[in-house]
């Protein structure tokens, strides 16, 4: 942790006098044990009008999120007395659906799929640009505010013998409840929405993760393969459809 705070540093200090702040009521719990660190990000967020809570630990950042006043946590993988991922593991456990961002300096595939497997709904290594956390931030707030938006008028959204609770995230298929992690209900959502419609892997990601994952499009398909596992297996009519040289696509049933 240390060994990256100075570059870290370094590369985020940066003149805020310039920029225009929408003021926002969103409070965001930043959850980093390197005190410079939190210290940027704090400052940073309350600046682009967000109310910030810090934690030094794992213990006390689950103990903070567990009151359920945040709409969104940054959450460092590489904590005090409790992981980062353990503290994930346990939000989640507890049926906590506050979407988390993870920080941390690993950044290889199977790391990152880790990290959505226990919960998380986006991964950002260090060092960082600043706007590029920001642009997250508000990519995530975002998705996560659109859907009771949407659902005012219909809180489900069905395909077939598949339905979509929009509001409580539960997925079922002939009334079966399938278990998804966040990522895999949003890219779920995002397919469906988007039904009969051919998508490539950079679309994807750019849409449900928020960013450009450059050179990772296989993260796309790890993420397929886990939803046909879950929605396809033992289903004579499958959802899920390869386009081939192009992508994916989920198709009605007489489509």
């Amino acid at each position: 942790m240390q060994s990256n705070g100075a570059f870290f540093m370094m590369k985020v200090l940066f003149l805020l006098e310039g920029r225009c702040v929408e003021v926002m009521n969103d409070r965001v719990l930043v959850v980093e044990d390197e005190a410079g660190i939190a210290r940027i990000l704090q400052l940073e967020l309350e600046h682009e009008g967000y109310s910030v809570g810090v934690a030094a630990d794992g213990r006390t950042g689950y103990e903070m999120a567990s009151t359920g006043e945040w709409q969104l946590i940054l959450l460092d993988v590489m904590l005090p007395e409790m992981s980062g991922i353990e503290v994930l593991r346990l939000i989640r456990q507890a049926g906590n659906p506050v979407p988390i961002i993870l920080l941390t300096a690993r950044d290889t595939v199977p790391d990152k799929v880790s990290g959505f497997e226990h919960g998380a709904n986006d991964y950002i290594t260090k060092p960082f640009a600043m706007e590029e956390l920001l642009a997250r931030v508000r990519n995530i707030l975002r998705i996560f505010q659109q859907y009771p938006k949407e659902s005012e008028g219909s809180d489900v959204i069905k395909l077939g013998d598949l339905t979509i609770e929009l509001r409580s995230r539960k997925v079922y298929r002939k009334d079966i409840l399938i278990e998804l992690t966040p990522r895999e209900f949003e890219l779920l959502v995002y397919l469906v929405e988007n039904r009969n419609e051919e998508k490539s892997r950079e679309d994807i990601l750019s849409e449900v993760w928020g960013y450009d994952f450059i050179g990772e499009t296989n993260l796309v398909d790890v993420y397929i393969r886990y939803l046909r596992q879950k929605l396809d297996k033992g289903y004579r009519h499958k959802l899920i459809h390869t386009v081939r040289g192009v992508g994916y696509m989920i198709k009605e049933p007489d489509a």
